[in-house]
């Protein structure tokens, strides 16, 4: 069911903010402690300190606009990465930029007695930078410069290597193990606005960037060769997409921990009701992402309650099938 009149899209776009904004109220009245959107609306405009005024104010506020926030930009990450590698399974899980990130973060705990949300952020994006670099290089040795299947074994391998090194150096460090343990899980639970709000501005600029390279990646999926011979300087596409990647990405990990498969399953659902437009396509990832992460974390509370399934549990429950019927269909479409 592909939508291709812009009216429509448009229409589509509206009823996608709609459904975020519904899964953000449910995120924040559902859960172990009943909430009512009466003591909701209190709690913003007459807050008494009560413990269920607290309980929406310091978890469930934060913890919805988080989900929203990190699945839109995790979704926008996956469809950029695609675009520019030209491979259906690219994802900042699945090419290694979740586990750099992760790795820097652990190794700053443990080694550099880091705690503060500030560093967290730049080693997260530090991390990020550093693993596409090297994925990136490793993708494109041979003549045959990069290809989807070069650029998937490079991503496969330098997660492995990162995902080894951190669990390393939390076997040899059991209070490091013992503070990022449930984060690198992939959890939004008992997450501060604060670790939002700091890396914020870095995943507004990521999205505006994604809205404006739109064109431009429209232009580069035609092949690298038509684009500059229409003068694109594709070059600059791509480190723009990869300073993207690296803004939204590492953001995610630094406020969530990796999460994984929103960045594979949504591109493709985004282009299956829009088509390959980019300038649709990423808007669409965004709410999307958002709506996958904010019901998957609703999810999560129902599971084990009065316990919690970390969301990337819930994520990689549906997004593992999917990603195993992408693989069958092999990875150059």
């Amino acid at each position: 069911m592909m939508i291709t009149n812009n009216r429509a899209r448009t229409l589509g776009l509206a009823i996608g903010i709609i459904a975020v904004l519904v899964l953000i109220w449910l995120s924040i009245i559902l859960g172990l402690t009943k909430v009512t959107t009466e003591m909701l609306m209190d709690a913003i405009y007459r807050f008494d300190g009560s413990n269920e005024h607290i309980i929406i104010q310091d978890t469930r506020i934060p913890r919805a606009f988080i989900a929203a926030a990190v699945g839109a930009s995790l979704a926008i990450s996956g469809t950029i990465m695609q675009g520019l590698t030209n491979n259906p399974l690219a994802s900042p899980g699945i090419l290694g930029i979740n586990a750099g990130a992760s790795f820097f973060v652990v190794f700053g705990i443990s080694f550099l007695g880091l705690s503060s949300l500030t560093a967290f952020t730049w080693l997260a994006f530090f991390g990020a930078a550093v693993a596409a670099i090297v994925v990136y290089i490793f993708g494109s040795m041979g003549s045959e410069g990069m290809t989807p299947i070069k650029i998937t074994l490079a991503g496969a391998a330098i997660a492995a290597m990162f995902s080894s090194l951190t669990q390393g150096i939390l076997t040899l460090n059991e209070q490091a193990l013992d503070q990022v343990l449930f984060w690198l899980a992939g959890s939004i639970q008992g997450r501060d606005l604060d670790i939002l709000l700091s890396v914020l501005p870095y995943l507004i600029a990521g999205v505006l960037l994604s809205l404006l390279i739109g064109r431009q990646m429209n232009v580069l999926a035609m092949g690298e060769d038509l684009a500059k011979g229409l003068g694109q300087k594709t070059m600059l596409v791509k480190m723009m997409g990869a300073l993207i990647v690296v803004l939204l990405a590492g953001g995610s990990v630094a406020v969530a921990g990796p999460i994984g498969f929103v960045g594979i399953i949504i591109p493709h659902f985004a282009r299956w009701l829009v088509g390959i437009d980019y300038r649709w396509v990423i808007p669409y990832s965004a709410l999307l992402g958002a709506v996958l992460l904010l019901a998957a974390d609703i999810g999560a509370r129902y599971i084990l309650m009065p316990s919690e399934v970390p969301v990337g549990v819930m994520t990689a429950i549906v997004g593992a099938p999917f990603f195993v019927y992408i693989a069958r269909r092999g990875i150059s479409e």
